[in-house]
């Protein structure tokens, strides 16, 4: 337990420039106070205290703002830097000297079962806002952009960015992409135009349907 402590310590004074010392990051960090009472909180769980495990893990979202599901397993080193707004979802796992900023959503799609959460590796960080959702596979060294949506699989050491996610930067080398950001598609758009097509096969079905009627008369 104190080693697990000891690095989760360690972790947050080596990512945070604001963090003078051991003594200040126990006693004002709530990303850490999140992870260790979401580790009592995740022994109840594997012990079949679902319930109480629950109960825990609302406590713990009330004092922090932040909620992990008891089921999520995590690694050594977890920073949760600011927190308000973080989940983090029953299948999650989640690797080694991790990074996640305020607003991220570790979650699933609705359309799973079992398996519904990601899986990320070691020395991964999730921006601000990010949402990385279904049963994926985020490789070690991985960074994802603030606001940023990932859906697939990223492999290890690269740079994801964007809604959905593209990988920008693989192995330290930029990875060549068009990324045009004025030519997207317009969902309102598209589904006006949809309804206007809809609209014009029905007129014709009338039409046909009444001009045969008045040629019969």
């Amino acid at each position: 337990m104190f080693r697990k402590l000891r690095n989760d310590i360690r972790r947050i004074k080596e990512s945070d420039p604001a963090a003078r010392n051991a003594f200040e990051i126990y006693l004002c960090y709530p990303g850490l106070h999140a992870v260790r009472s979401h580790r009592w909180a995740h022994w109840l769980y594997r012990h079949r205290c679902r319930t109480l495990a629950r109960l825990w893990s609302q406590m713990n979202r009330f004092f922090t703002g932040i909620e992990i599901h008891p089921g999520a397993v995590i690694g050594d080193g977890l920073f949760i830097d600011h927190g308000s707004g973080v989940v983090i979802g029953e299948t999650t796992v989640i690797g080694n000297d991790c990074v996640i900023y305020q607003g991220a959503t570790l979650g699933g799609t609705g359309k799973e079962t079992g398996k519904r959460h990601p899986t990320l590796g070691n020395n991964v960080m999730v921006g601000s806002g990010a949402r990385v959702l279904g049963p994926i596979t985020i490789g070690n060294n991985v960074k994802i952009a603030a606001n940023a949506v990932v859906l697939t699989d990223l492999p290890d050491n690269c740079t994801a960015v964007g809604v959905p996610a593209k990988i920008v930067r693989q192995d330290g080398m930029r990875v060549t992409q068009d990324l045009d950001q004025i030519h997207i598609p317009d969902p309102v758009s598209q589904e006006i135009a949809r309804i206007y097509r809809q609209l014009s096969s029905l007129q014709d079905q009338i039409e046909g349907i009444t001009g045969g009627k008045d040629a019969g008369g």
